[in-house]
């Protein structure tokens, strides 16, 4: 049974949304277009999450069960609850930083996470408006396969003692900061190696006064899963700082400021 009212959580998303009208939006999927109600909310496609999957993934159930909405196979399972951040496929979470929406009944997600669950890859035609849909496997690796148990460990930590108190979208920003220092060819190339990089003094406060051994709080796992499987908050940025609280300012002076979310500034 689909559920027939729209969420307190999905109101305050939607009323926060720019949203373009039914049309705007077409999809193409394996190059032949279909028929389909694409929501645009402030740049992000939203397809219907049934509708979507029936001609992706024709062999997948899909239902309504406590609360959420299930795509259920073999090799598959995915959940998607209204006003999450997140759909999560496989044990894997993937981002959907305006929420997952229920509308008139019709449980709504972002296309490219819906697709990469669905084993699909996605691109977008700006020329024409169009979403292309590529169909692949039909499922997705597994979160226990597919993450790197150090890897969480390590950057849950660091973002749970540096992000006591901020939303989750500062969290992610926070994690998105490690993953970029591990991408670049100045700094180490390890998340463990980032934290306990001991260059100038030490990097992270944590790692020098000990609480980066506490144990994370929930949301922190949860940001560090996301930002292992694509989620990004701060763009390319390479440092952040608390304004309020920091003594040193060699970054604000030095870098180039990209966001600010909660507490932290971020700078590229």
């Amino acid at each position: 049974m689909r559920k027939r009212m729209i969420s307190v959580a999905a109101v305050l998303l939607l009323a926060a949304a720019t949203v373009l009208p039914a049309g705007a939006v077409s999809v193409e999927i394996d190059s032949k277009p279909v028929t389909m109600d694409v929501t645009l909310y402030d740049g992000t496609s939203y397809v219907p999450l049934r509708a979507f999957t029936n001609i992706v993934c024709p062999d997948a159930a899909v239902s309504w069960e406590n609360g959420q909405a299930v795509i259920c196979k073999a090799d598959l399972l995915v959940t998607a609850r209204p006003g999450a951040s997140y759909i999560e496929a496989n044990g894997r979470l993937l981002y959907a930083e305006l929420g997952v929406k229920l509308i008139d009944g019709t449980t709504k997600v972002p296309v490219r996470a819906l697709a990469k669950a669905l084993g699909a890859s996605v691109d977008w035609n700006g020329a024409t408006g169009t979403v292309v849909v590529t169909r692949g496997s039909g499922t997705i690796a597994s979160g226990s396969t597919y993450y790197n148990a150090d890897d969480v460990y390590w950057l849950s930590r660091i973002i749970s003692a540096e992000s006591s108190g901020e939303s989750l979208r500062g969290k992610i920003a926070v994690g998105n900061v490690i993953l970029n220092r591990v991408k670049s060819p100045d700094f180490p190339d390890s998340i463990y190696g980032v934290i306990f990089d001991s260059r100038w003094g030490g990097q992270f406060e944590p790692a020098k006064n000990g609480t980066i051994y506490n144990t994370p709080d929930a949301d922190s796992v949860i940001a560090a899963k996301l930002c292992l499987d694509g989620a990004s908050a701060a763009g390319n940025s390479l440092y952040f700082l608390n304004p309020s609280k920091s003594t040193s300012f060699w970054i604000t002076a030095n870098r180039t400021h990209q966001t600010t979310i909660g507490n932290h500034a971020f700078y590229a």
